[in-house]
């Protein structure tokens, strides 16, 4: 075998040939599976071609199986997938295809191994393992897919350009790999990526929105928004991200490229979080400073109230790019609007209230908070970062000392909107919100203890002041 496989993987190979040589049809391991083997990474797909119905061997293969596998096949595709061993394992006949212009839908009929590598989108994926008897185990490389992976180079087996026309989230696909795997695309074939971009309007945007979030769970994303951003990509399928860009300049005074600190951010924080939606609130963080940016005579560029504008566009954005619209994107919300908080705690003499005040509306999404907070420090400068870093740590220590005390994170207060009601005998109105808002209040400035004694007797207080009396 051409590649090293262990002893389950050997014994699902053998069992598909044997169903294969049982039909006289011959059968290819393709794709992701070879690649990956060649790589090292761990893999569990595997992605079989053969020259006939792919259904019939995947039926025949099921058989030899104890127990057999469920066969979930789709006619219409000629496809066919079982689960074994913890393997996902694919079926289709090898196949030829044709595309018109205005469409990424194919024309599809049956062909030979040769076809259905042509077709294949990078030439790192157009590689075979041959599962027949005759020559078991060998490389089928016809574009020297094994040379791309040594000199780490993603292109496409025929010409690039024809390639992404024929399906534009190719070229998706060519910078999420790249990403993934820490290649370059070859200088070609992102120029053809840069010339065909405006193909991509044609591609749904659940498609686009899954090769974005796969590039953001990489490990250094921003190597993968910086593609996207010079191919001309990002413009088309994210034009908020792009308003970052640039640095302007006044009287010599000039702010920061918002769209590259942006990215550092994303990277310092995906050293941190594998959670993707933690990493789009990184990406996020300042997209509300292009409409809040101002140039203030003496005192230079100032972004006032872009993490309130930026919490404004976040369901926008969710909503263009088909993103979860619920909790989600809630969460990206909160952590966006609620970014800059922590850095006012840094400052000396700051209050209990006002701790108090970020763990209540925080919650559980404290952490995460801070974990943005952090990786918001881009300085260049190491003493400004160790500076930074203390000042937040002393946030955190603080925070946990008043958490220790008062148990705020997720907290209601002592005092239900229900007791209210029923301790003066009024119906739901206003004075039942402004009682309860008011013990809040006074909780969250220290005024009186979280605790039910003192909640009541405040509540009698703040009644009394609107001419309410509890109820006989």
């Amino acid at each position: 075998m051409f590649i090293h496989c262990n002893d389950t993987e050997l014994a699902l190979l053998n069992k598909i040939a044997h169903a294969a040589k049982q039909l006289n049809m011959p059968a290819y391991l393709v794709g992701g599976f070879v690649r990956d083997k060649v790589l090292g990474r761990l893999v569990k797909d595997m992605d079989i071609v053969c020259i006939g119905d792919g259904i019939v061997l995947a039926h025949a293969a099921a058989n030899l199986f104890n127990p057999k596998p469920t066969v979930n096949f789709f006619k219409n595709f000629g496809t066919a997938q079982i689960k074994a061993d913890d393997y996902d394992i694919e079926f289709v006949g090898a196949r030829k295809e044709s595309y018109h212009f205005e469409s990424r839908k194919p024309e599809v009929e049956a062909g030979t191994l040769e076809d259905d590598q042509n077709r294949r989108d990078f030439t790192i994926n157009a590689m075979a393992i041959s599962l027949n008897e005759k020559d078991f185990g060998d490389l089928i490389d016809p574009f020297n897919g094994m040379n791309d992976i040594e000199k780490k180079i993603i292109q496409t087996p025929l010409a690039p350009l024809q390639t992404f026309s024929d399906d534009p989230l190719r070229m998706m696909r060519a910078i999420r790999f790249a990403t993934q795997l820490n290649f370059v695309i070859d200088v070609k074939t992102f120029a053809a990526i840069k010339e065909g971009a405006e193909r991509i309007k044609i591609i749904s945007q659940e498609r686009i929105t899954d090769e974005i979030n796969k590039i953001i769970l990489t490990t250094k994303p921003s190597v993968g928004f910086d593609l996207l951003y010079k191919s001309g990509l990002l413009k088309i399928i994210f034009p908020a991200m792009v308003d970052l860009a640039g640095a302007e300049y006044i009287d010599g005074k000039g702010h920061k490229d918002n769209f590259y600190h942006t990215l550092q951010v994303l990277d310092n924080i995906s050293a941190n979080t594998k959670n993707l939606w933690l990493r789009w609130a990184a990406i996020l963080h300042d997209i509300g400073k292009p409409a809040t940016k101002r140039f203030e005579e003496g005192h230079g560029w100032t972004f006032h109230g872009h993490e309130v504008v930026g919490g404004r566009m976040v369901p926008k954005i969710f909503g263009k790019l088909k993103l979860p619209l619920h909790e989600e994107m809630k969460f990206v919300r909160k952590i966006v609007e609620f970014h800059l908080r922590p850095i006012s705690l840094t400052k000396e003499n700051i209050t209990d209230s006002a701790i108090r005040r970020l763990l209540f509306d925080a919650g559980n999404d404290f952490d995460s908070l801070m974990i943005l907070c952090e990786a918001d420090i881009t300085s260049k400068n190491k003493e400004k970062v160790k500076r930074f870093l203390e000042n937040f740590e002393m946030v955190r220590q603080r925070c946990k000392e008043v958490e220790e005390k008062d148990h705020l994170r997720n907290w209601q207060p002592p005092i239900s909107g229900e007791l209210i009601m029923e301790t003066f005998g009024i119906s739901p109105s206003r004075p039942v919100g402004d009682i309860k808002n008011a013990i809040r209040e006074a909780i969250l400035d220290g005024i009186i203890p979280n605790e039910y004694e003192a909640a009541y007797r405040y509540m009698l207080g703040k009644a009394s002041e609107l001419k309410l009396q509890p109820v006989k």
